[in-house]
């Protein structure tokens, strides 16, 4: 069992260190040019950045809600690895899923859908329920369809409002930073699941 969790370990290690490479040495979210208006080949960017100092900064404010589904038929997120003592723990410290959960206009799972967040997050407190949170937010549909926010940050999921600094992003949302805020709509302690409201501003070019 030990030498079963240690190879889960190592895998892991292997994913967390992928995609923090891809945060913070990537400087903004990965390109995503299905779907996107926007020209995102290496010359259009060069063009974009020469134009850069003449650019005025948008706010762009956006509302939306996500829906993290561990249990349910269809589940949005999966827990991928875990430390020996997870399942003693009262936070599950140690506990990391990955996920592709969507967003919606509406707190309803039938409300539209805008986009995804494709990421990780894992439990990384012993002494209350807290992730770490590495996020994607890919938008799919609407005026920002194409384009990326990428968060990273500190999610204590028992507050009432928890802040999440965005690093970049992609699309419209070039050189992006800002803050989302995150509120639990509705949570299941038996489920795991839980839907969270979300209020993004965003300053990008």
């Amino acid at each position: 069992m030990d030498k079963f969790i240690s190879m889960k370990t190592k895998k892991m290690t292997a994913v967390v260190a992928m995609l923090w490479w891809a945060v913070m040495f990537g400087g903004v979210a990965m390109p995503l040019a299905r779907g996107s208006s926007i020209d995102q080949s290496p010359q259009a960017v060069e063009k974009w950045f020469e134009e850069l100092p003449h650019a005025k900064e948008k706010l762009t404010k956006l509302h939306f809600y996500l829906h993290d589904n561990i249990t349910a038929q269809n589940p949005t997120a999966i827990q991928v690895a875990q430390a020996n003592i997870t399942s003693k723990s009262p936070t599950l410290f140690g506990a990391t899923f990955v996920l592709e959960d969507p967003l919606t206009l509406g707190p309803d799972p039938s409300s539209k859908i805008i986009g995804h967040a494709q990421g990780m997050y894992s439990s990384v407190s012993k002494e209350e329920t807290s992730l770490i949170q590495i996020l994607n937010l890919v938008f799919t549909h609407g005026k920002f369809k194409g384009s990326t926010l990428s968060l990273l940050g500190s999610d204590p999921i028992l507050h009432q409002y928890r802040e999440l600094p965005i690093l970049g992003g992609s699309g419209v949302f070039r050189l992006a930073r800002g803050i989302a805020t995150a509120q639990t709509y509705t949570s299941n302690a038996t489920t795991l699941n839980a839907i969270a409201e979300y209020h993004v501003l965003v300053i990008h070019c």
